[in-house]
This record gives C-alpha cells, structure tokens and sequence, in this order.
C-alpha cells in the first residue's frame, strides 16, 4: 500500500513536495490551509481530494494519513510538526527545523517516544551535484575537510516588507535562517561534526530599503515589521578541529546571487556552485562543481559532470522523506544534524548580540 501524506499549507512549495512524494508512489490525500478558500484551491489545482482548514480537522477526520509534510512560516514549524508527531504521523518540515535549537529538541524527544520520521527540506543535499560531492567526501577522495566556506549571498533579495519573512516573531531572523541550506551543505560535507565556538556580526543596512526587494516572497505590508538582519558573517569552530566561514545576505553589496559551498580537504578541495542570472534562473546563470587535486607535481581541476535540477533538489528531498519511511533509502538528513545546525545559528544570532564568541 501506498504511503497517504496529508499536507499543512497550500503555497507555492506544495508543487515541489508534490512532485516528490509521487514520484516515489505516495498519494497525497489532504491539504490543510487556515486562508479561506486555500485547501480547495490547491485540492482542485494538484488533484487532491480532500481540502480542510484547520490542521485539527485534518488530523481528526483523514485518518488514512500516514504522514504530514508542513509548509508554513517558520514559528510554527515545531508546534505543528509536535502536534502531528504526538498524532502518529511521520513529519516531512520544511525549513527551518524551528526558531531555536531547544524546539528541536523538543521535536526529537517527541519522534522517538512514538517512533516516527522526523526530517527535514534540505532539499539542496538533494540536487545531483551536491550528492555527487558528497560521493568524494565519503569514499576518500577528499580525505578530512579542514576548513569549508559556505556562501548564499544576494544584491536585491528581501523577501517583501513587513510580512512574516521581516518579522523575528514569525520567521526566527533573517536571511541567515532563511537562506541557511549552504551553511547545511558545508555542514554535510564536513561530516556535521560537533560545533564549538561561533563569533559573528549581523546587519540591517538595508532591511527597510525598497531598492533591494527581490522578484520573489510576500507582498509587502506597509504596517509591517522589519526587525531582521539582511546579511551575517560568521565563523565556525568545531571540537574536531575543522572550521566554517559563513556569508549570508539578502541585501549586500555584490556582484550577482551566489549559493556556493568551497571546502580545503587533505587530499582534494571542491565547490559546489551556483551563480544566479538576473532574474534566478535564466540563460546567465552558471552552475559549477569540481573537484582540486595534485597530480604528478601539477595542479588539477576535475569538472563533475551532473543532471541539470531546476528546482533545486526539492523534488528529490520530498522523494527521499517517502523513501526513508519505506526503507528503500537512507534519510537524507537527521533531527540530530538539524539541532546541530539550530545551535549553530542560535549562537550566531548571540555573538551578533553581544560582540563576542559564544560557546556552544
């Protein structure tokens, strides 16, 4: 029998989650939206049959469910995935896991006392060229990663003003928990090891500027709040010795959107990038992964050819959740990294604070 995913908010990531989940054979049965009109609009769009708002309602009336994929803002990712957990439902969340590092615990405490997936879409560990690199990382072709550098960076990308992208309640910070996938990649190909001091800074130069509103996000509200930061640059240190630089923006002085990972290992260096066009994906946009190597005295610049994937592994990452809960794969992610990477940003957001390093 097929796995029966019910799916809590019908915006425009349902489409990639969607995609994921049939191709791995699930049927998706439920959408649930508080908006008025939401659910039915996507049951009807995405051949769903049944439309609910509210999540109790879902959960209490669909009882074919066997998990929930939630695609909401970000201050209620745990609450929901808590309640659909304490529901016996596998939990598919996207990003970020939580606000904080201790509701991700909450969340794995949880999972484990009812024995049900929790995971996460960190769908860029899902695109080919990332799962190619991970490849390198792991059969020794890399050797230890000493050092990584982790980059998504943008000119004009604020996700809208005054919506729940801006506002800290909602969303948890700014760009840095938004755009947090390559601090994850990094994370991934070092191995996710055990973080230990994190010291950044923040800023908000141009957080209430409209010039630097990106072609994507929410609309703007003019009663709105905008009290997160627009770029972060940090630096990682963990208990094995190997460290993490960090630059993350939406709104920062540069040439073009960058989602890059470069990392030095003992063997071989990599990088894994993308250069955005003018506006996201278009005909100047530049996708690169390679491999560095000493080869008989000479330096050696390996290109690794991959599948091009234009919606960024979403579809895959939604694929691998179902995958995962049948035993056919391995999870692409665990709760244990994703509270890793809580405490990373957690601390981020504390050196910012108060000018100083913070222990983890």
């Amino acid at each position: 029998m097929s796995i029966k995913v019910g799916v809590i908010g019908a915006g425009g990531m349902l489409q990639y989650h969607a995609a994921g989940f049939r191709q791995a054979g699930a049927e998706i049965v439920a959408v649930a939206d508080p908006a008025p009109g939401a659910a039915a609009r996507a049951t009807e769009k995405w051949g769903i049959a049944n439309a609910y708002e509210s999540v109790d309602a879902m959960l209490a009336e669909c009882a074919e469910l066997d998990a929930v994929s939630i695609i909401v803002p970000n201050k209620f990712h745990a609450p929901l995935a808590l309640q659909c957990l304490k529901a016996g439902k596998h939990v598919f969340c996207e990003k970020p896991p939580a606000l904080k590092a201790a509701e991700v615990e909450e969340m794995i405490a949880v999972a484990d006392s009812v024995g049900k997936k929790l995971m996460f879409n960190f769908n860029n560990r899902a695109r080919p060229e990332s799962q190619a690199m991970k490849g390198y990382c792991d059969d020794g072709t890399v050797g230890s990663i000493n050092s990584a550098q982790a980059k998504w960076i943008r000119r004009t990308g604020i996700p809208g003003f005054g919506g729940w992208f801006t506002t800290k309640e909602l969303s948890g910070g700014g760009a840095v928990i938004d755009l947090l996938h390559m601090i994850d990649l990094a994370l991934y190909f070092m191995g996710y090891p055990e973080p230990a001091h994190v010291l950044a800074n923040t800023f908000d130069t141009f957080i209430t500027d409209r010039g630097f509103k990106g072609p994507w996000g929410i609309p703007d509200r003019a009663d709105g709040t905008n009290n997160v930061e627009a770029a972060a640059h940090g630096f990682v240190t963990f208990k094995t010795g190997q460290v993490l630089t960090l630059q993350v923006s939406w709104a920062e002085m540069v040439k073009r959107e960058e989602v890059s990972v470069v990392f030095q290992g003992t063997k071989a260096g990599g990088k894994v990038e993308r250069l955005f066009g003018r506006d996201g994906l278009d005909e100047t946009a530049i996708d690169t992964c390679e491999l560095y190597v000493q080869e008989n005295g000479n330096s050696v610049n390996r290109t690794i050819v991959t599948p091009a994937c234009e919606d960024m592994g979403r579809s895959n990452s939604a694929r691998n959740f179902i995958e995962a809960i049948e035993g056919k794969a391995a999870a692409l992610n665990t709760p244990d990294q994703a509270h890793k990477l809580m405490k990373i940003i957690d601390a981020l957001y504390e050196s910012a604070a108060s000018g100083k390093p913070v222990s983890i």
